[in-house]
């Protein structure tokens, strides 16, 4: 397989229009869900929630303004194939170049500070983005973005499970995560649990859960399970819409796993708002 090269303006243009589009258009899949939550919904106020966010979605649209306030932190996952090399400009400037350009031009709120500590001083256009690329054989580059408020990034958690603790263990971290944090992530909300690997490795994949078609399900029928039964206790929770009551506390489960070391069980979970805004693309 001949090298394939991939002019860098190609990339920026790619990764702008992921980021307003996500911005402006809720996902296929959160829709359906929501839809799905309104008709299922027994509580009346949690119904008129619903209705709310519905209608919220869809003047959004009509309007091409966003979704929520917080446009986020950006965050993509990368498949970079090894027979692709980037003309005109390197892959990671070009990548930032996008979405500063989707939070400039496509008037999203910008949110990142430069320094997390002290200055905390606003860097004004959205940037740095968090990239991680994970080299695959081929001659494309797929993308998987999306972009994270921190009401909900807040309300995440890890925790270094020993093997001891068993399913059991993770089941009950997971749920006492989701109860601790109650109404402050905007439910209905989408978790995202990432098993395995090592302590960063758990975190990343619970991230990437969240960026995972909630109308998919894990490839292993085990993992698959599982996440129907930790909805199923979720909505049991009773939060409700906004957090005022109502059967549809979650929109969906969706685990990511890695293997990991004989004497781990690392597990992580990531919460995420009823606005789950995600997107992919191929170049």
């Amino acid at each position: 397989m001949d090298i394939r090269c991939i002019e860098a303006a190609v990339i920026t243009e790619r990764v702008a229009a992921l980021y307003m589009e996500m911005n402006y258009f809720i996902g296929e899949d959160i829709l359906g869900a929501l839809e799905k939550a309104r008709q299922t919904e027994t509580s009346p106020i949690g119904q008129n929630v619903l209705e709310q966010l519905l209608e919220n979605n869809r003047i959004a649209a009509e309007e091409e303004v966003p979704i929520c306030q917080d446009t986020g932190m950006a965050v993509l996952f990368v498949e970079y194939g090894d027979k692709v090399t980037i003309t005109g400009g390197s892959f990671e400037e070009a990548v930032q170049e996008g979405v500063r350009r989707a939070y400039i031009e496509g008037y999203l709120r910008k949110s990142v500070v430069e320094d997390p500590v002290f200055d905390r001083i606003n860097t004004k256009d959205n940037t740095p983005a968090i990239v991680y690329t994970t080299i695959v054989p081929g001659d494309k580059i797929r993308i998987v973005a999306g972009c994270k408020g921190f009401g909900s990034e807040n309300m995440s958690a890890i925790k270094m499970l020993t093997p001891s603790a068993g399913l059991e263990g993770v089941k009950k971290f997971i749920l006492d995560t989701v109860a601790y944090a109650g109404p402050n992530p905007c439910p209905p909300i989408v978790v995202g649990v990432g098993i395995g690997g090592t302590f960063e490795k758990a975190a990343m994949l619970a991230k990437k859960a969240t960026l995972r078609p909630i109308n998919t399900a894990h490839p292993d029928p085990r993992y698959a399970a599982l996440e129907e039964e930790l909805l199923t206790a979720i909505n049991r929770m009773g939060f409700g819409p906004a957090g005022l009551g109502g059967v549809n506390t979650a929109l969906g489960v969706n685990i990511e796993t890695f293997p990991t070391h004989i004497a781990g069980m690392p597990v992580a979970v990531n919460i995420c708002c009823h606005a789950a805004r995600h997107k992919e693309t191929e170049i």
